[in-house]
């Protein structure tokens, strides 16, 4: 650099702009119809996924697959007092974390259940399969959702915009879901059983 040159280059450096020109490559704009239409689509998708999903449950689980929907609402119920209290913005990104937390909150008691009938088919008693089945289950599903937790923080971090949103949405179902997952549908189940007191798990 010469004198002039580097004084240019400091000149434009303290303006805050480089002389390059500017190519726009790609523009699009986005009305707000369209945003909401998009919305409207993802809630009518995520009704959908819970039709489905409760239909799945009740089919493949009977009376404890209806548990593990009540629990699943009961969840619905929590994540979005926890977003309305930290007054967030339902955002396409953020019904797309509801609708998965959805999908791993019903995986947790699809975990428990299946552990049940595993413990079951060893011989053990409507009691002991019951305990066994939390407790066996508890392991994988705490280890997968730590996961998941971990890589919602990463983009929270590294994202911005609707990739934080929908980072955030996910940990708090996350978090929702392991408690009803976990400790609702087991409440439901040990009322059940104690009035019913079964000789057999309808699973």
């Amino acid at each position: 650099f010469t004198v002039e040159s580097a004084n240019q280059l400091a000149l434009f450096l303290r303006a805050g702009a480089l002389p390059v020109p500017l190519k726009v490559l790609e523009e699009r704009s986005v009305g707000p119809s369209l945003g909401q239409d998009s919305i409207e689509a993802g809630k009518i998708a995520s009704a959908a996924g819970v039709v489905l999903v409760i239909i799945m449950m009740v089919l493949c689980y009977g009376l404890f697959g209806i548990f593990s929907v009540l629990a699943l609402f009961m969840n619905i119920v929590l994540l979005l007092a926890i977003l309305a209290l930290f007054q967030s913005t339902l955002t396409l990104p953020g019904i797309a974390g509801i609708v998965l937390t959805m999908g791993m909150a019903v995986d947790a008691n699809v975990l428990i259940f299946e552990r049940m009938r595993e413990e079951v088919r060893l011989g053990k008693s409507v009691y002991a399969a019951v305990d066994h089945g939390f407790h066996q289950a508890f392991r994988t599903i705490f280890d997968s959702n730590v996961t998941t937790i971990m890589a919602a923080i990463i983009l929270y971090f590294l994202g911005s915009g609707p990739v934080r949103g929908f980072s955030v949405t996910l940990t708090v179902g996350i978090l929702s879901s392991m408690f009803t997952a976990i400790m609702l549908t087991r409440l439901f189940i040990v009322v059940w059983l104690r009035r019913v007191k079964p000789k057999a798990l309808p699973i």
